[in-house]
């Protein structure tokens, strides 16, 4: 193959352009993500049910939703929550790759057949089903910079003209709007109602019976009498429009004439369909949605779909608002992807570096400068094929592979100059005879390069997704980097090189050079003789190296994946169950003078009776984020250790400030998350007291900080009992009490009116001055059977309990959520095998199960030492396959742990973690350790099939490639130096990767020169011996 390019090089640029142009056409197609899709498909069910207490939304919606739930296709897990705030929320996890439209159909038609048996209060309302992840992208913002409009009309324009436009761009999942839309507000008077003789009933039932849309047909409509000339089409007014037409609703009327109206008993106003939320961005008023990515979708073009659309929105905005985006996470992703494409331009920069300084002309450097960026495009053409987007893995995995591409230009370049210098042959004939020589190693190094990342593909869940990126991508950068090597590579040698006249000196530095390496060459043959005499004692010493190795493998601590500095962070804000929001706001403002002070702070929003583990008046979430990297001094860890310390000594409640995760997808902040289940039906009082026990040993441990439940604290509320057989002494209907009580403390939507275009509700509710004591309740007069009105006092008694304000399950079960960190200088696997030690002293009948992030974490765990020792096997077999034996891939594999030592080494001095990034270190050192085996083992087996003596062949070739092993390795080294110095953006994370690359790469550089040679000869030695014993018996 290599003969017939160099013979017609055209047609070797002709492959090679087509290669570039299909690279260039696929780079635009590319989505840009920081990280792919890889958290399973979710599916969300929201239901609404006004007033209603936790207990009553779990029974009567929760459980019956759930029930129907196990019978989805596909479905890995699910899990649901139901709050004070009258909502609750299931969540469904299905296997990764179920198709996400085909699963909410599915489960819309589950819903359908139960749909009937839910409260009609919540059919009303609707139940809503979301295809998207947890996490939010962004949030878009709407202001009144003058304050010329009322929290009320933002939230209502928003809802109006907004939402919908943003639901139709690509890639958005779910619209979650923390405003409301306006409504018809009936505020009721008691006092009044009584003075009347009436109840919240008789409000009720006007409101239904004069508020009804009409339709009066026409005059004259077919069929007709005979000589009917004109049809005229009837209109009545119906539905009332005007809060003047719904005061003028008559109550009763009096024979007298005299009608009692609506505005006689009521306060009447539109206002907000719901009062749930309140929205502070930078401390002022304002209103605002959060954007949920469907899942699978692009985070940045998403991101770039929803800013166009606000863009074009805002053309048509009235005069004095203000769109803004005081959150979104798709900077970071973007300035990631920059960071990393400059750390891939500096790593070709150093490659070129190096092999200039070896090579000493412009001509041989110019060659792997040309086939390297061809082979790089031809991964991006791969990558479009696949389905792959240009990510931090992908790009990452582009650095690495810089280093290995061209080293199989070096291989053949050096080969050539070796040949022209030595036998004074044309670059022609030169080229001829070093492909010979090196096309098998070529191939060799490519196929154990290219094998052991494809064990890496085989990884299920998150971290196969994540690994698959790596491998495929370098996979690939290898494939081309060889085809090249024996295609181009070999044409341009042949056509661009020079000949070398056998008395040409090199001058200067570069003589210099050449005569500094020739005394190391020297001085390296005669220092591996000695060394070789000594084959027991190397021997022994590799024995050693491999305990360290084992004994580094249980020591090094485990995480999944670096906690990044993302440019913002979240804060949850949680008091007391009894907490109302006047209260909340008080530590609001408590935070926000604290952000005020902090340095490195851009902007924050802040939504209060929101949280991610639960809604109510007592919580409250804020998103800040932080200032670009390059014009602050602190990192955003500092800034959440410095927030936390400070709220530490808040007047009530806590106030927890946490980094987002490394994978928005799994979960909503970094740390540990896991569920504490009622396995043994021992009851929720009982799980709750051991999540006490499980929070008081977390709390005096040294390995985790910050645990603490998530969701809403247990709280007082008071059971209303109803006296049914007095009920039925006074002649009062039980429906007609509890629609009063929930008309009156909680609210009643009875109907809608149309409003501008609109279909709007219409909610009755008693006035806040008459519901905010328990003796409120007791003064609410009921109507009889008699027309007497009774006072509630007579058929209610309120009794104080102590009770869970919210409702959580998992897969069915009752649980309770704890998230935490690992303290300063520990990693996530240490802190989840300590909580797990933890959990294993609580009584029997309490299980715990990891999710999100720990979840995929514990995966990883489980799969890495099979990975390693799959690669390993493959890497054996390929080798075994290619040489046609079994006793030189055992001393090629025998280098293995030389690198792997000097990974290990180096993120211990670091003192990183064993995570998914250094597994793929490891996984790249297993290939480029034995890539520098071959290069020598395939030389001595030549030099050795030629009738040298074993051990004179094997230093020959030692030293015959110690040129070539020290350029390549040097190369790559050089090529991973930015990603272990990177700063900002994603920095952590190239770290994670540079670090146990650069140590394994020198220390399977400065140990292989040394211990292959004895490998070879030991291994040799042994098969040689075994065959002349069989051969003699």
């Amino acid at each position: 193959m290599a003969q017939f390019f160099i013979r017609r090089p055209i047609f070797a640029w002709v492959i090679a352009l087509f290669i570039t142009l299909l690279g260039v056409l696929s780079i635009p197609k590319l989505p840009i993500a920081r990280f792919p899709s890889v958290a399973p498909p979710q599916i969300s069910i929201t239901a609404m049910y006004p007033g209603a207490t936790p207990k009553t939304l779990n029974d009567s919606v929760v459980t019956l939703i759930e029930r129907e739930m196990s019978g989805v296709k596909n479905l890995l897990y699910y899990s649901s929550s139901s709050d004070s705030s009258g909502s609750a929320t299931i969540t469904a996890t299905f296997k990764p790759g179920t198709d996400v439209e085909l699963a909410q159909v599915d489960v819309q038609n589950k819903i359908k057949a139960i749909e009937s048996r839910l409260p009609q209060p919540v059919r009303q309302q609707g139940l809503m089903v979301d295809a998207a992840s947890s996490g939010f992208l962004m949030m878009v913002g709407l202001n009144s910079p003058d304050n010329k409009y009322s929290e009320i009309d933002l939230s209502d324009y928003m809802t109006r003209y907004v939402i919908e436009e943003l639901k139709r761009v690509e890639g958005v999942g779910k619209v979650q709007n923390f405003g409301a839309e306006k409504a018809m507000r009936i505020w009721v008077d008691p006092d009044r109602l009584v003075s009347y003789g009436l109840s919240i009933k008789d409000v009720n039932t006007a409101i239904q019976n004069q508020n009804l849309p009409i339709s009066p047909g026409r005059i004259g409509d077919v069929p007709a009498l005979t000589g009917q000339q004109i049809t005229i089409p009837l209109t009545a007014q119906g539905q009332l429009e005007t809060v003047e037409q719904f005061k003028n609703i008559s109550l009763r009327s009096n024979q007298n004439g005299a009608n009692v109206r609506l505005s006689d008993v009521a306060r009447i106003e539109v206002g907000g369909q719901s009062y749930n939320f309140a929205i502070l961005e930078n401390g002022n008023p304002s209103t605002a949605i959060a954007i949920q990515m469907s899942p699978g979708a692009n985070a940045v073009k998403t991101a770039e779909g929803v800013k166009a659309k606000i863009d074009q929105l805002s053309a048509s905005l009235p005069e004095g608002m203000k769109f803004s985006i005081p959150y979104d996470t798709a900077p970071f992703v973007k300035i990631s992807i920059q960071k990393v494409i400059v750390t891939l331009l500096e790593a070709m920069v150093l490659v070129f570096i190096v092999m200039f300084i070896f090579l000493h002309n412009v001509r041989y450097t110019l060659i792997p400068a040309i086939v390297a960026p061809i082979a790089l495009l031809g991964t991006f053409s791969v990558m479009l094929l696949a389905g792959f987007s240009i990510n931090v893995l992908t790009m990452f995995g582009m650095v690495l592979a810089i280093g290995i591409i061209v080293d199989d230009a070096i291989v053949v370049i050096e080969n050539v100059e070796r040949i022209m210098a030595s036998e004074g042959l044309s670059p022609v004939e030169a080229t001829s005879k070093a492909m010979k020589e090196i096309t098998n190693p070529i191939i060799g190094i490519t196929l154990v390069l290219a094998a052991v990342f494809l064990p890496m593909a085989l990884a299920s869940g998150a971290v196969g997704i994540i690994y698959r990126q790596f491998t495929i991508t370098m996979s690939v950068s290898i494939l081309f980097s060889a085809f090249l090597a024996l295609t181009l590579t070999p044409a341009l040698c042949a056509t661009m090189l020079k000949p070398i006249d056998k008395d040409h000196e090199k001058k200067g530095i570069f003589a210099w050079f050449d005569r500094s390496f020739e005394k190391l060459n020297n001085k390296y043959e005669h220092n591996l003789f000695m060394v070789i005499k000594h084959k027991v004692a190397a021997m022994l010493c590799f024995l050693g190296i491999i305990i360290v190795l084992i004994l580094s493998f249980k020591q090094v601590p485990t995480a999944f994946m670096p906690e990044e500095d993302q440019g913002w962070f979240m804060t949850s804000i949680q008091l007391p169950a009894d907490a109302t929001q006047e209260r909340t706001r008080k530590i609001v403002s408590e935070f926000q003078t604290h952000l005020d002070q902090e340095t490195g702070i851009k902007d924050n929003m802040a939504v209060l009776g929101f949280g991610f583990s639960g809604s109510g008046q007592n919580t409250a979430m804020y998103f800040t984020n932080l200032l670009p990297f390059e014009d602050r001094t602190i990192t955003a860890q500092q800034v959440v250790s410095n927030a936390n310390k400070a709220m530490a000594e808040s007047s009530e409640g806590q106030a927890m400030s946490v980094l987002p995760p490394a994978i928005d997808e799994l979960g909503n902040s970094s740390g540990f998350t896991l569920r504490l289940q009622d396995r043994g039906n021992i009851g929720m009082p009982a799980l709750r007291k051991a999540e006490e026990q499980l929070l008081g040993l977390a709390a005096q441990s040294k390995k985790v900080v910050d645990v603490y439940p998530e969701g809403l604290p247990d709280g007082s509320s008071v059971q209303l009992k109803i006296d049914r057989d007095k009920l039925q002494a006074l002649g009062v209907n039980f429906s007609d009490v509890t629609d009063i009580i929930s008309t009156s403390m909680g609210s009643m939507y009875i109907n809608d009116f149309p409003n501008q275009d609109r279909m709007q509700q219409v909610i009755v509710q008693l006035d806040a001055k008459s519901r905010m004591n328990i003796d409120d309740i007791l003064q609410i007069k009921v109507n009889s059977q008699s027309g007497k009105l009774v006072s509630m006092s007579e058929i209610i008694v309120p009794i104080w309990q102590h009770s869970p304000q919210q409702y959580n399950r998992y897969n069915g079960r009752p649980s309770l959520s704890i998230t935490g960190s690992p303290a300063p200088g520990m990693s996530s696997g240490q802190a989840m095998a300590e909580m797990e030690s933890f959990i294993k002293q609580l009584p029997k009948g309490v299980g715990y199960e990891w999710t999100g992030i720990s979840l995929e974490e514990k995966q990883s765990e489980s799969q890495t030492t099979f990975l390693l020792l799959l690669s390993m096997l493959v890497v054996f077999l390929v080798l075994a396959a290619l040489y046609e034996s079994w006793s030189i891939p055992l001393s090629v594999m025998l280098v293995v742990p030389l690198g792997l030592i000097g990974a290990f080494i180096a993120i211990m001095i670091r003192g990183m973690p064993n995570d998914i990034f250094f597994k793929v270190g490891m996984i790249t050192i297993i290939g480029l350790s034995a890539k520098n085996a071959i290069l020598i083992v395939e030389f001595a087996k030549a030099l050795r099939e030629e009738g040298m003596g074993l051990v004179e062949a094997t230093v020959a070739a030692a030293k015959l490639r110690l040129r070539p092993i020290l350029m390549t390795s040097l190369a790559f080294t050089c090529g991973v130096i930015p990603l272990v110095i990177a700063s900002g953006a994603s920095s952590e994370t190239q770290k994670a990767i540079g670090t146990g690359v650069f140590g394994g790469m020198i220390s399977a550089t400065l140990l292989a020169i040394v211990f292959v040679p004895i490998f070879f000869i030991v291994v040799m030695g042994t098969v040689e011996k075994f065959s002349k014993q069989k051969i003699s018996n």
